[in-house]
């Protein structure tokens, strides 16, 4: 795929952390108009790969392209968003206090705050505080800043840690249908089952992509029947190299934490 057609590219991209190498040399490649998870353990470089996209990471090497553009440039602010894992919403205004705040900063005009206050199930606590809000109300409320002036990428730092399942499948839902009308979206998580709700997957284990793949190609190279198992699969059979190979063990054991 060609830089300028993916939605993310990066080439030799290297990120060091102090003395620490998080990532060395690590080449990928994001498709447009398609939910993209980046899964793996915690610990394993997912946050540090996507503030790296959105330009606020620091000691980054190598080619690293967003939308056509360097990462971190100007010209992309008002096109990509970030929703980090803590909540970054303002405790003592109402829901909707804090999406009409974050409007007016993007320039964005205020009633787009009732359409995404809507899109994220919280009509019922717009006027409610932050601070009175459940942790997996934050998160929507983040979320919901996110999706001010409908950005062509949306990057998601675990959006569904501390939701029911209820919630966790309107999310995703929500995110297959921006999908739909040509969002690019970029989802974090740890929880390996979501791999099954994304177009692409790249699974990172200690700083390495160990598999660019789609969920079906996942569970038929590894001959796995689900996310979980093929990772581990992965990783007995020495994965590492980004590619999946078609003679990993059919079965394997161990720990994702």
């Amino acid at each position: 795929m060609n830089a300028n057609d993916a939605a993310i590219a990066a080439e030799g991209l290297t990120v060091r952390r102090g003395r620490h190498t998080v990532f060395d040399r690590v080449d990928l490649s994001v498709p447009r108009g398609q939910i993209t998870g980046l899964l793996g353990p915690s610990g394993c470089g997912k946050t540090t790969l996507m503030r790296s996209i959105v330009g606020v990471q620091a000691g980054v090497g190598g080619s690293l392209r967003v939308l056509g553009e360097p990462a971190g440039s100007k010209t992309l602010r008002h096109r990509v968003s970030y929703a980090t894992q803590a909540a970054s919403v303002y405790d003592d205004l109402t829901v909707m206090q804090n999406l009409r705040y974050f409007a007016s900063v993007l320039g964005v005009h205020r009633d787009d705050a009732e359409r995404v206050v809507k899109l994220v199930g919280l009509d019922d606590a717009a006027g409610r505080r932050v601070e009175s809000l459940s942790g997996g109300q934050r998160g929507r409320v983040s979320l919901a800043a996110a999706l001010l002036g409908s950005p062509e990428l949306v990057v998601l730092d675990e959006p569904t840690v501390g939701l029911d399942p209820v919630l966790r499948a309107e999310l995703w839902q929500l995110f297959q249908e921006l999908a739909a009308g040509g969002v690019t979206l970029l989802v974090s998580s740890h929880v390996m089952d979501e791999a099954l709700r994304c177009d692409r997957l790249l699974l990172l284990r200690e700083g390495q992509i160990v598999a660019d793949t789609t969920p079906s190609e996942l569970l038929e190279s590894t001959g796995t029947s689900d996310p979980e198992a093929a990772f581990l699969a992965i990783i007995a059979a020495g994965g590492g190299t980004g590619e999946v190979s078609p003679h990993v063990p059919k079965h394997a054991g161990g720990d994702l934490r």
